[in-house]
Protein backbone atom coordinates (compact mmCIF):
# COMPACT_ATOMS: atom_id res chain seq x y z
CA UNK A 1 0.00 0.00 0.00
CA UNK A 2 1.07 3.12 -0.93
CA UNK A 3 0.99 6.85 1.31
CA UNK A 4 -0.02 9.90 -0.79
CA UNK A 5 2.33 12.78 0.90
CA UNK A 6 1.09 15.37 -1.12
CA UNK A 7 -1.36 15.92 -4.63
CA UNK A 8 -0.08 14.52 -7.70
CA UNK A 9 1.99 15.64 -9.58
CA UNK A 10 3.76 17.39 -6.97
CA UNK A 11 5.10 14.19 -4.77
CA UNK A 12 8.45 14.48 -5.42
CA UNK A 13 9.80 11.72 -3.12
CA UNK A 14 8.22 8.22 -3.41
CA UNK A 15 7.76 6.07 -0.15
CA UNK A 16 5.55 3.23 0.54
CA UNK A 17 3.65 2.78 4.07
CA UNK A 18 6.45 0.91 5.39
CA UNK A 19 9.19 3.50 4.96
CA UNK A 20 7.02 6.41 6.05
CA UNK A 21 6.57 4.60 9.26
CA UNK A 22 9.96 3.13 9.62
CA UNK A 23 10.78 7.18 9.36
CA UNK A 24 8.27 8.77 12.04
CA UNK A 25 9.69 5.70 14.28
CA UNK A 26 13.04 6.78 14.10
CA UNK A 27 11.78 10.60 14.50
CA UNK A 28 10.41 9.68 17.53
CA UNK A 29 13.47 8.62 19.54
CA UNK A 30 15.36 11.66 20.70
CA UNK A 31 11.85 12.19 22.58
CA UNK A 32 11.41 8.64 24.26
CA UNK A 33 14.61 9.01 25.17
CA UNK A 34 14.15 12.16 26.93
CA UNK A 35 10.95 11.31 28.21
CA UNK A 36 12.30 7.95 29.92
CA UNK A 37 15.26 10.01 31.04
CA UNK A 38 12.79 12.40 32.94
CA UNK A 39 10.49 10.40 33.81
CA UNK A 40 11.74 6.46 33.76
CA UNK A 41 11.65 3.48 32.52
CA UNK A 42 8.09 2.77 32.66
CA UNK A 43 7.51 4.23 29.08
CA UNK A 44 10.14 1.68 27.42
CA UNK A 45 8.27 -0.65 29.20
CA UNK A 46 4.70 0.87 28.00
CA UNK A 47 6.39 0.77 24.90
CA UNK A 48 7.24 -2.58 24.84
CA UNK A 49 3.61 -4.15 26.13
CA UNK A 50 1.77 -1.94 24.07
CA UNK A 51 3.86 -2.59 20.79
CA UNK A 52 3.38 -6.57 21.25
CA UNK A 53 -0.33 -6.06 21.47
CA UNK A 54 -0.88 -4.29 18.93
CA UNK A 55 1.04 -6.60 16.49
CA UNK A 56 -0.74 -9.43 18.25
CA UNK A 57 -4.50 -8.32 17.49
CA UNK A 58 -3.90 -6.87 13.99
CA UNK A 59 -2.27 -10.05 13.34
CA UNK A 60 -5.38 -12.23 15.22
CA UNK A 61 -8.63 -9.60 13.34
CA UNK A 62 -6.28 -10.11 9.77
CA UNK A 63 -6.52 -13.72 10.28
CA UNK A 64 -10.37 -13.46 11.23
CA UNK A 65 -10.78 -11.60 7.99
CA UNK A 66 -8.77 -13.73 5.86
CA UNK A 67 -6.85 -10.58 4.62
CA UNK A 68 -2.85 -11.01 3.96
CA UNK A 69 -1.11 -10.76 7.77
CA UNK A 70 2.59 -10.66 7.09
CA UNK A 71 2.20 -7.65 4.66
CA UNK A 72 -0.31 -5.79 6.74
CA UNK A 73 2.69 -6.25 9.81
CA UNK A 74 5.49 -5.27 8.21
CA UNK A 75 3.89 -1.44 7.44
CA UNK A 76 4.74 -0.74 10.79
CA UNK A 77 1.62 1.05 11.73
CA UNK A 78 0.55 -1.12 14.07
CA UNK A 79 4.20 -0.32 15.53
CA UNK A 80 3.78 3.57 15.47
CA UNK A 81 0.15 3.24 17.27
CA UNK A 82 1.20 0.89 19.87
CA UNK A 83 4.13 3.87 20.46
CA UNK A 84 2.30 6.58 20.25
CA UNK A 85 -0.02 5.16 23.19
CA UNK A 86 2.76 4.30 24.95
CA UNK A 87 4.35 7.91 25.56
CA UNK A 88 0.55 9.28 25.81
CA UNK A 89 -0.35 7.36 29.00
CA UNK A 90 1.49 7.57 32.81
CA UNK A 91 5.04 5.23 32.71
CA UNK A 92 3.04 3.26 35.42
CA UNK A 93 0.12 2.40 34.26
CA UNK A 94 -1.28 -1.18 35.17
CA UNK A 95 -0.40 -3.50 32.07
CA UNK A 96 -4.04 -4.39 31.43
CA UNK A 97 -5.06 -0.92 31.08
CA UNK A 98 -2.44 -0.22 28.27
CA UNK A 99 -3.78 -3.28 26.41
CA UNK A 100 -7.12 -2.66 26.83
CA UNK A 101 -6.32 0.75 25.08
CA UNK A 102 -4.17 -0.91 22.70
CA UNK A 103 -7.51 -2.95 21.72
CA UNK A 104 -9.58 0.09 20.94
CA UNK A 105 -6.87 1.50 18.91
CA UNK A 106 -6.41 -1.51 17.04
CA UNK A 107 -9.89 -3.46 17.02
CA UNK A 108 -11.85 -0.81 16.72
CA UNK A 109 -10.54 2.07 15.55
CA UNK A 110 -8.94 0.87 12.90
CA UNK A 111 -9.85 -2.82 11.82
CA UNK A 112 -13.59 -2.05 12.57
CA UNK A 113 -13.09 0.32 9.81
CA UNK A 114 -11.24 -1.51 7.49
CA UNK A 115 -7.79 -0.74 8.04
CA UNK A 116 -5.13 1.00 7.69
CA UNK A 117 -6.69 4.03 4.72
CA UNK A 118 -9.93 3.54 5.86
CA UNK A 119 -10.18 4.36 9.44
CA UNK A 120 -11.82 7.95 10.05
CA UNK A 121 -10.35 8.59 13.55
CA UNK A 122 -6.92 8.30 14.60
CA UNK A 123 -6.46 5.01 16.51
CA UNK A 124 -3.81 6.26 19.39
CA UNK A 125 -6.41 9.02 20.32
CA UNK A 126 -9.11 6.58 20.71
CA UNK A 127 -6.93 4.56 22.78
CA UNK A 128 -6.19 7.78 25.05
CA UNK A 129 -9.78 9.09 25.84
CA UNK A 130 -11.18 5.88 25.89
CA UNK A 131 -8.88 4.84 29.16
CA UNK A 132 -9.12 8.77 30.36
CA UNK A 133 -12.92 8.37 30.15
CA UNK A 134 -12.53 5.02 31.93
CA UNK A 135 -9.78 5.08 34.14
CA UNK A 136 -9.34 9.04 34.98
CA UNK A 137 -7.28 8.49 38.36
CA UNK A 138 -5.06 5.79 36.97
CA UNK A 139 -4.33 7.98 34.17
CA UNK A 140 -3.43 11.09 35.88
CA UNK A 141 -0.90 9.30 38.16
CA UNK A 142 2.42 10.31 36.64
CA UNK A 143 5.62 10.31 38.62
CA UNK A 144 7.30 13.30 39.19
CA UNK A 145 10.66 13.76 37.13
CA UNK A 146 13.73 12.27 38.04
CA UNK A 147 15.41 15.51 38.81
CA UNK A 148 12.69 16.24 41.48
CA UNK A 149 11.82 12.69 42.93
CA UNK A 150 12.87 11.65 46.21
CA UNK A 151 12.85 7.82 45.02
CA UNK A 152 13.68 6.95 40.98
CA UNK A 153 12.21 3.76 40.26
CA UNK A 154 14.62 1.40 38.73
CA UNK A 155 13.91 -0.77 35.40
CA UNK A 156 13.04 -4.01 37.72
CA UNK A 157 10.84 -1.09 40.31
CA UNK A 158 9.06 -0.18 36.78
CA UNK A 159 8.34 -3.44 35.53
CA UNK A 160 7.07 -4.47 39.43
CA UNK A 161 4.99 -1.13 39.38
CA UNK A 162 3.34 -2.11 35.97
CA UNK A 163 2.55 -5.64 36.60
CA UNK A 164 1.86 -6.16 40.31
CA UNK A 165 1.29 -1.89 41.11
CA UNK A 166 3.99 -1.70 43.71
CA UNK A 167 7.99 -1.54 43.72
CA UNK A 168 10.18 -3.95 44.79
CA UNK A 169 10.56 -2.33 47.99
CA UNK A 170 6.67 -2.02 48.51
CA UNK A 171 5.95 1.53 47.66
CA UNK A 172 3.25 2.16 45.16
CA UNK A 173 2.70 5.41 42.71
CA UNK A 174 0.98 7.31 45.35
CA UNK A 175 4.03 7.35 47.30
CA UNK A 176 6.52 7.70 44.47
CA UNK A 177 4.83 10.56 43.39
CA UNK A 178 5.57 12.59 47.07
CA UNK A 179 8.52 14.25 46.09
CA UNK A 180 10.88 17.27 48.46
CA UNK A 181 14.50 16.42 47.54
CA UNK A 182 15.84 14.26 50.38
CA UNK A 183 12.75 14.83 53.01
CA UNK A 184 10.96 11.96 53.77
CA UNK A 185 8.07 10.72 52.15
CA UNK A 186 5.45 11.71 54.57
CA UNK A 187 6.63 15.30 54.49
CA UNK A 188 7.29 15.87 50.92
CA UNK A 189 4.71 17.65 48.70
CA UNK A 190 2.65 15.36 46.38
CA UNK A 191 3.41 16.23 42.63
CA UNK A 192 1.55 16.86 39.72
CA UNK A 193 1.40 17.52 35.83
CA UNK A 194 1.93 20.51 35.20
CA UNK A 195 -1.72 20.92 33.74
CA UNK A 196 -3.48 19.44 36.30
CA UNK A 197 -1.02 21.54 38.98
CA UNK A 198 -2.54 24.92 37.31
CA UNK A 199 -6.02 23.41 36.66
CA UNK A 200 -6.52 23.09 40.79
CA UNK A 201 -4.51 25.67 41.42
CA UNK A 202 -7.03 28.16 39.56
CA UNK A 203 -9.85 26.50 41.43
CA UNK A 204 -8.41 27.08 44.78
CA UNK A 205 -7.99 30.93 44.11
CA UNK A 206 -4.26 31.11 43.44
CA UNK A 207 -2.74 32.83 40.10
CA UNK A 208 -0.90 31.72 37.42
CA UNK A 209 2.21 33.38 39.13
CA UNK A 210 1.59 31.79 42.10
CA UNK A 211 1.20 28.20 40.36
CA UNK A 212 4.74 28.92 38.51
CA UNK A 213 6.09 28.58 42.02
CA UNK A 214 5.30 25.15 42.96
CA UNK A 215 7.72 22.43 42.90
CA UNK A 216 5.89 21.40 39.88
CA UNK A 217 7.49 23.61 37.70
CA UNK A 218 10.88 23.86 36.40
CA UNK A 219 11.57 27.45 37.41
CA UNK A 220 15.21 27.30 35.16
CA UNK A 221 15.52 27.17 31.36
CA UNK A 222 11.65 26.97 30.58
CA UNK A 223 10.52 29.03 33.18
CA UNK A 224 6.78 27.70 32.00
CA UNK A 225 7.58 24.25 31.75
CA UNK A 226 7.05 21.60 34.33
CA UNK A 227 10.18 19.76 35.61
CA UNK A 228 11.35 17.86 32.52
CA UNK A 229 8.37 18.23 29.99
CA UNK A 230 10.17 21.63 28.43
CA UNK A 231 13.11 18.70 27.56
CA UNK A 232 10.53 16.49 26.40
CA UNK A 233 8.95 18.56 24.39
CA UNK A 234 12.13 20.27 22.92
CA UNK A 235 13.11 16.89 21.77
CA UNK A 236 10.14 15.79 20.10
CA UNK A 237 10.29 19.13 18.21
CA UNK A 238 13.50 18.52 17.39
CA UNK A 239 12.48 14.91 15.91
CA UNK A 240 9.45 16.72 14.12
CA UNK A 241 11.24 18.87 12.18
CA UNK A 242 13.50 16.20 10.88
CA UNK A 243 10.25 14.98 9.34
CA UNK A 244 9.36 18.05 7.57
CA UNK A 245 13.02 18.64 6.72
CA UNK A 246 13.18 15.06 4.64
CA UNK A 247 9.35 15.61 3.56
CA UNK A 248 7.51 13.16 5.49
CA UNK A 249 5.17 15.56 6.58
CA UNK A 250 4.47 19.15 5.37
CA UNK A 251 4.37 21.56 7.54
CA UNK A 252 0.93 23.19 7.16
CA UNK A 253 -0.53 20.75 10.21
CA UNK A 254 2.25 21.36 12.73
CA UNK A 255 2.94 24.80 11.79
CA UNK A 256 -0.75 26.09 11.96
CA UNK A 257 -1.44 24.14 15.32
CA UNK A 258 1.30 25.84 16.98
CA UNK A 259 0.75 29.07 15.53
CA UNK A 260 -3.10 28.64 16.59
CA UNK A 261 -2.08 27.49 20.66
CA UNK A 262 0.05 30.29 21.10
CA UNK A 263 -1.82 32.79 19.53
CA UNK A 264 -5.46 31.68 21.55
CA UNK A 265 -3.06 31.43 24.41
CA UNK A 266 -1.49 34.42 24.01
CA UNK A 267 -5.34 36.34 23.27
CA UNK A 268 -6.55 35.04 26.75
CA UNK A 269 -3.32 35.73 28.93
CA UNK A 270 -3.23 39.41 27.86
CA UNK A 271 -7.26 39.42 28.98
CA UNK A 272 -6.19 38.22 32.29
CA UNK A 273 -2.29 37.38 32.92
CA UNK A 274 -3.40 35.99 36.51
CA UNK A 275 -6.24 33.57 35.52
CA UNK A 276 -4.94 31.83 31.84
CA UNK A 277 -1.41 30.48 31.48
CA UNK A 278 1.02 31.83 28.63
CA UNK A 279 1.55 30.57 25.47
CA UNK A 280 4.45 29.06 26.10
CA UNK A 281 3.05 27.10 29.28
CA UNK A 282 1.10 25.47 26.59
CA UNK A 283 3.33 24.52 24.20
CA UNK A 284 6.09 23.40 26.54
CA UNK A 285 3.42 20.96 28.77
CA UNK A 286 1.56 18.09 27.75
CA UNK A 287 1.17 16.50 24.09
CA UNK A 288 1.01 19.63 22.12
CA UNK A 289 4.36 19.13 20.30
CA UNK A 290 3.77 15.82 19.80
CA UNK A 291 0.25 15.98 18.53
CA UNK A 292 1.14 18.41 16.23
CA UNK A 293 4.30 16.52 14.38
CA UNK A 294 3.30 12.85 15.02
CA UNK A 295 -0.72 12.83 16.07
CA UNK A 296 -2.56 15.12 14.18
CA UNK A 297 -0.88 14.63 10.92
CA UNK A 298 -1.72 10.80 10.57
CA UNK A 299 -2.18 11.06 6.47
CA UNK A 300 -5.44 8.86 6.89
CA UNK A 301 -7.38 10.44 9.61
CA UNK A 302 -5.86 13.95 8.80
CA UNK A 303 -7.07 16.82 5.64
CA UNK A 304 -5.64 15.90 2.65
CA UNK A 305 -5.50 19.38 1.27
CA UNK A 306 -2.74 22.24 1.65
CA UNK A 307 -5.64 24.87 2.59
CA UNK A 308 -7.43 22.24 4.34
CA UNK A 309 -4.41 21.07 6.25
CA UNK A 310 -4.54 24.59 7.41
CA UNK A 311 -7.80 25.10 8.82
CA UNK A 312 -7.45 21.31 10.48
CA UNK A 313 -4.40 22.57 12.45
CA UNK A 314 -5.57 25.27 13.20
CA UNK A 315 -8.77 24.36 14.68
CA UNK A 316 -7.04 21.90 16.73
CA UNK A 317 -4.84 24.18 18.62
CA UNK A 318 -8.08 26.07 19.02
CA UNK A 319 -9.77 23.22 20.61
CA UNK A 320 -6.56 22.53 22.57
CA UNK A 321 -6.78 26.15 24.56
CA UNK A 322 -10.16 26.02 24.91
CA UNK A 323 -11.01 22.62 26.53
CA UNK A 324 -7.43 23.00 28.62
CA UNK A 325 -8.64 26.56 29.70
CA UNK A 326 -13.03 26.10 30.22
CA UNK A 327 -13.07 21.95 29.98
CA UNK A 328 -12.93 19.70 32.57
CA UNK A 329 -9.62 17.96 31.06
CA UNK A 330 -6.27 19.01 31.59
CA UNK A 331 -4.71 18.29 28.26
CA UNK A 332 -6.76 18.68 25.58
CA UNK A 333 -5.13 16.82 22.32
CA UNK A 334 -6.36 13.77 21.99
CA UNK A 335 -9.71 15.84 22.16
CA UNK A 336 -8.98 17.91 19.78
CA UNK A 337 -7.58 15.76 17.61
CA UNK A 338 -11.02 13.50 17.42
CA UNK A 339 -13.50 16.92 17.04
CA UNK A 340 -11.59 17.59 13.69
CA UNK A 341 -11.02 14.13 12.42
CA UNK A 342 -15.30 14.30 11.99
CA UNK A 343 -15.15 17.38 10.44
CA UNK A 344 -12.03 16.53 7.82
CA UNK A 345 -14.60 15.24 5.48
CA UNK A 346 -16.53 19.30 4.93
CA UNK A 347 -12.94 20.74 5.38
CA UNK A 348 -11.76 18.73 2.07
CA UNK A 349 -14.93 19.41 0.38
CA UNK A 350 -14.23 22.88 0.66
CA UNK A 351 -10.69 23.23 0.44
CA UNK A 352 -10.28 21.10 -2.50
CA UNK A 353 -8.72 22.65 -5.78
CA UNK A 354 -10.67 24.01 -8.55
CA UNK A 355 -10.19 21.53 -11.63
CA UNK A 356 -7.56 22.95 -14.40
CA UNK A 357 -9.86 25.04 -16.74
CA UNK A 358 -13.03 25.19 -14.78
CA UNK A 359 -14.45 28.87 -14.49
CA UNK A 360 -15.72 29.38 -10.86
CA UNK A 361 -17.65 32.47 -11.65
CA UNK A 362 -19.67 30.96 -14.66
CA UNK A 363 -23.27 30.62 -13.74
CA UNK A 364 -25.38 28.10 -15.46
CA UNK A 365 -27.60 28.97 -18.32
CA UNK A 366 -25.27 32.12 -19.04
CA UNK A 367 -24.97 32.69 -22.33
Amino acid sequence: MKLSLSSSPHQRVKRDTGQVMRIVIYAMIPGMIAQSWFFGWGMLIQAIIAVASALIFEGVILYLRKRPIERTLTDYSAVLTGLLIAISIPPTLPWWMTIIGVFFAIAVAKQVYGGLGFNIFNPAMIAYVVLLISFPAAMSLWLPAATHAAITPSFLDSASLIFTGFTTSGYDVTQLRTVAGGASMVDGVTMATPLDTLKTDLTQGLTYSESLAKPTFDGSLFDAAGAGWGWVSLAYLLGGLALVKTRVISWHIPGSMVISVFVCAAVLHLVNGDLYASPLFHLLNGAVIVGAFFIATDPVSASTTPKGRIIFGAAIGFWVVIIRVFGGYPDAVAFAVIIMNMAVPLIDYYTRPRVYGKNVSSKRGAK
